[in-house]
């Protein structure tokens, strides 16, 4: 089973996520991050196979946030989800393994999430 870091301030949004990959994949979820200290002391102390990183989570680092966790993971797939489609391009050339827009419908995460591990119930 794999190990899933799912890091986003928004309440809503978290149990909406958490519930999808709890249903449909074959995943831990290790924790729920609420700012970027949370999630790089969750990074180093739980390392997860992947990361689900709003990218406009609150905290430091604000700049080079994936090259923060590459450093801390260099193994750890990153997913950054956003609600501005148009930053899509920027976040894959800083690192990031895949970009969702949280207006996307759900199956695009699962379908990126499945580029990366083997899941059986999409």
């Amino acid at each position: 089973m794999y190990r899933i870091l799912l890091a986003d301030d928004n309440l809503e949004i978290c149990s909406a996520l958490r519930l999808l990959l709890e249903m449909r994949l074959d995943m831990e979820l290790i924790t729920e991050a609420r700012d970027m200290e949370h999630v790089l002391a969750q990074v180093e102390d739980s390392r997860p196979a992947c990361i689900i990183l709003d990218w406009d989570l609150p905290g430091r680092p604000t700049r080079g946030r994936i090259s923060v966790l590459r450093a801390l993971a260099p193994e750890i797939k990153i997913v950054i989800i956003n609600t501005q489609p148009e930053l899509q391009e920027e976040i894959l050339a800083e690192g990031a393994n895949a970009f969702i827009c949280k207006t996307d419908p759900p199956k695009k995460l699962l379908e990126a999430l499945s580029e990366f591990f083997p899941v059986s119930n999409l």
